[in-house]
């Protein structure tokens, strides 16, 4: 099976695409269906080019962005929603900020309503998706016009959702699912549902549900059908032996052995509030927020969860902040001087062992399990060669040279290319002297190519000249992104340094100040100057005063 999540702004059409691809209504409440608005979330399943596919429908309606990150985040594809006729909205960026800081690289856009849309607006939304969409995961993402009433590109979208669902890498690891409905059914007794996202699921297991305990499987239905065995990535319902439904909610999780739990864990997050929202699978959880440097950051939350390296979360404040799990054994940092040496060995976590690599020269791969052996590395509790990770270290920097600089290597490729087991994978890209961010791995300073070179010149003599929509390819801006020669700033994208010039010429105006004063200190236009403002905002930097003028905080 192959499980795709919706997203996208308030009435664009969400559930009626689904409706139309599965003909499955996915809203389950009374109160939805009078309304005529998703609340919580849906599912439906259909056919689609022979390929079994789950749909799980979000609302998209700003009140309701737990849900929407509930159903988004434990889905590795997903149906992004934009409506031909109003263009792009505001919770369609509040969904892509999402989709991006979850690191979903495989999707598709629905351009819907284009029957009541003419040609001249499917183009001018089509250009407002693709700039939107520069820089992120889903750039290159195949964009449909259809319509879910006439049934207008429906065989299009279905044909091109099939092509991404066919390059969706299958995942591995050991078995988790997050529950996203609890519940009792007479006869029968307590049931969840879920992503199976990893692992696989037999009637007859006994699983682990932290903080109820141990319980058995007795039942597993898929689409409303018996099964015996549940695979990735699988929409599921579990019927449980030795629980009341009454004892769980969503977000919790349903483990295999072994999986050892963890309240605290050092993420890859640019935040600076002490107090966060953590969205990791269907759950929401409070988490205690120690920035370690400007990069990285340790979070403890109040009971403890199943994580592990490479998990993806959404830490929301009063923005969405993506965060990417890196150690979930760590040491408490009681010394002056602790968080900054842990930022340190966070940014190369590899760094101990590599001197050790370093001095040994033999040919042989093996791993040697738990065991004391001269000339091993010791990484996250595997013990391997060091001769092993010499040769992957290699290995990975050929299949880094031999890739476009502007398509950098994917995680899921590395280890295909490498036949590495994925806990290793941060040590050999360490040990490689790489950068591995948002699913791709990448040298610290590629050639972006003249084009980006000539907008960075421009940018420094001219810091607020943002390119135009068409100017850079969405693969030179999601390169030059990803390498920090530029930042995305909405819709814009800047030199680093942007926000800080930005601030120095307004503190030289009178406070408070209108747009049109800051356009022009900055000497640009309201296209680069409303979006730079916002962002100020966001960062807490500017104040916006209910006359439309702003000041610094």
């Amino acid at each position: 099976m192959y499980v795709v999540s919706t997203a996208g702004h308030v009435d664009h059409g969400k559930s009626t695409l689904v409706e139309a691809l599965t003909a499955m209504d996915p809203d389950r409440w009374a109160e939805e269906k009078e309304r005529g608005l998703t609340i919580d979330l849906g599912f439906a399943w259909t056919q689609v080019q022979g390929m079994d596919v789950a749909f799980v429908d979000v609302p998209g309606h700003e009140r309701f962005v737990s849900n929407m990150l509930a159903g988004l985040a434990p889905v590795p594809v997903v149906l992004l929603v934009v409506a031909a006729d109003e263009g792009w909205q505001a919770q369609s960026s509040d969904h892509r900020d999402a989709i991006a800081a979850l690191g979903v690289r495989y999707g598709v856009v629905a351009l819907t309503r284009s029957d009541k849309a003419s040609a001249a607006d499917i183009e001018r939304t089509r250009a407002q998706v693709a700039a939107e969409l520069a820089g992120t995961l889903l750039a290159d993402a195949p964009v449909v016009p259809v319509s879910a009433h006439s049934g207008a590109g429906l065989e299009e979208l279905r044909e091109r959702l099939a092509a991404v669902l066919a390059a969706t890498p299958r995942p591995e690891g050991r078995t988790r699912l997050w529950i996203d409905r609890a519940f009792s059914i007479t006869g029968a007794g307590t049931v969840v549902t879920g992503t199976l996202g990893q692992g696989s699921i037999e009637v007859g297991d006994t699983v682990e549900i932290p903080g109820v305990g141990r319980v058995q499987v007795r039942g597993i239905h898929s689409e409303n059908r018996a099964i015996e065995c549940a695979e990735p990535i699988t929409r599921v319902a579990l019927n449980l032996r030795g629980v009341e439904a009454k004892q769980l909610h969503r977000g919790q999780q349903v483990l295999g052995d072994p999986w050892p739990l963890t309240d605290t864990v050092d993420v890859r997050a640019r935040i600076r509030v002490a107090e966060a929202v953590a969205h990791i699978g269907s759950g929401a959880y409070p988490v205690r927020v120690r920035p370690l440097g400007t990069e990285f950051a340790r979070l403890r939350f109040r009971e403890p969860i199943a994580l592990e390296p490479g998990d993806r979360m959404v830490l929301r404040t009063e923005e969405l902040i993506g965060a990417e799990v890196l150690d979930v054994d760590v040491a408490p940092l009681t010394r002056r001087g602790d968080a900054a040496r842990r930022a340190q060995e966070l940014h190369n976590p590899a760094q101990a062992y590599i001197e050790r690599v370093k001095a040994v020269t033999a040919e042989h791969l093996e791993f040697l399990g738990h065991r004391n052996v001269s000339g091993t590395v010791e990484f996250r509790g595997w013990i391997v060669l060091a001769t092993a990770v010499v040769e992957w270290k290699q290995q990975l920097i050929a299949a880094v040279d031999a890739q476009d600089p502007l398509s950098p290597l994917s995680k899921a490729a590395a280890i295909e290319k490498l036949g590495l087991p994925e806990p290793l994978l941060p040590l050999i890209v360490a040990a490689a002297q790489l950068r591995h961010e948002d699913g791709l791995i990448f040298r610290e300073a590629p050639d972006l190519g003249e084009a980006v070179a000539k907008l960075e010149q421009r940018l420094r003599e001219r810091p607020f000249d943002a390119p135009e929509a068409g100017e850079l390819s969405s693969r030179e801006i999601a390169a030059a992104v990803r390498a920090g020669k530029l930042v995305r700033l909405g819709a814009i994208v800047l030199l680093p340094d942007a926000v800080e010039i930005a601030v120095a010429r307004i503190r030289e105006l009178e406070q408070p100040f209108s747009t049109s004063q800051a356009r022009q200190a900055l000497e640009t236009t309201r296209r680069v100057a409303i979006p730079l403002l916002e962002h100020l905002d966001e960062l807490k930097i500017t104040r916006r005063l209910e006359d439309g003028t702003r000041q610094l905080r």
